[in-house]
């Protein structure tokens, strides 16, 4: 397991509700957007616009390399944002020089509540397939605890992401308050993602309106980005956000939910 906690603030926490939460899942694509231009401050704008709880962000760079300045985007979001965060490396390499910061990429969870237990676990992949992963991030929502878990499923391997869903399906636990969020790499039908209709509701088939299709992002016709939900969580509303298209190549999906 691999996870790194970056301390935060948790500004604003004590308007939203106990029982309420909406969480947004973004493939930000390291900041880059499809006008070529690196924002962070962009897409921590689109985070914020949002009104998210907690947002499962995927393709976080840190210290990674010159393509994102070699910044830790994870700690940068948080402070703009005032949230507390966990990051999981599912790419971690020694950095270029002795001294610097080791080279990582990976997914990211943002959290306007504490954070109080976490984790990364490794997914299964082939030889040839990039390594990825299931983060963990246990919230304290005023005494309820919030189990949030992020993942981005392998994009050129059928095979891995169906031996990925399936590990998922057993490492999480749907019987507690759970929400899974992803960029899954498949269309909400496809058979590598049964083990997850299985075991999970699929908020956008209860909650949205639409196609609900966030690839690519300037004109949008797959439905990738996905929002999942255990057996304690019920989603009330879900939706595409559509107002700033070229901060990222998908674009975000936020869902409202009623935990307990």
């Amino acid at each position: 397991m691999v996870a790194s906690v970056l301390g935060g603030g948790a500004a604003g926490a004590e308007h939203a509700d106990r029982a309420s939460l909406r969480v947004l899942s973004f493939n930000i694509h390291h900041a880059e957007g499809t006008d070529g231009e690196l924002d962070v401050d962009r897409i921590a704008r689109v985070i914020a616009r949002s009104g998210a709880d907690v947002a499962g962000l995927q393709e976080v760079d840190r210290h990674y390399s010159e393509r994102s300045d070699w910044a830790d985007q994870a700690r940068e979001l948080a402070d703009r944002l005032g949230f507390h965060v966990v990051f999981g490396a599912n790419i971690d390499e020694d950095p270029p020089a002795a001294g610097e910061p080791r080279v990582q990429y990976g997914t990211a969870i943002l959290s306007r509540y504490p954070i109080v237990d976490w984790s990364n676990t490794h997914l299964e992949r082939s030889p040839d397939q990039e390594q990825r992963g299931l983060l963990h991030a246990e919230l304290n929502i005023r005494g309820e605890r919030v189990h949030v878990y992020d993942t981005h499923l392998a994009a050129s391997s059928q095979p891995d992401r169906a031996a990925q869903a399936r590990q998922i399906a057993e490492l999480v636990d749907p019987a507690r308050p759970t929400v899974l969020v992803g960029d899954m790499n498949a269309l909400p039908g496809d058979e590598e993602l049964a083990p997850l209709r299985e075991r999970f509701t699929d908020v956008w088939p209860v909650a949205g309106e639409g196609p609900g299709a966030t690839l690519p992002s300037e004109n949008p016709d797959k439905r990738i980005d996905h929002i999942y939900v255990g057996d304690e969580v019920t989603p009330t509303t879900a939706r595409v956000l559509t107002d700033e298209p070229e901060a990222s190549d998908h674009l975000p999906v936020l869902a409202q939910l009623e935990v307990g």
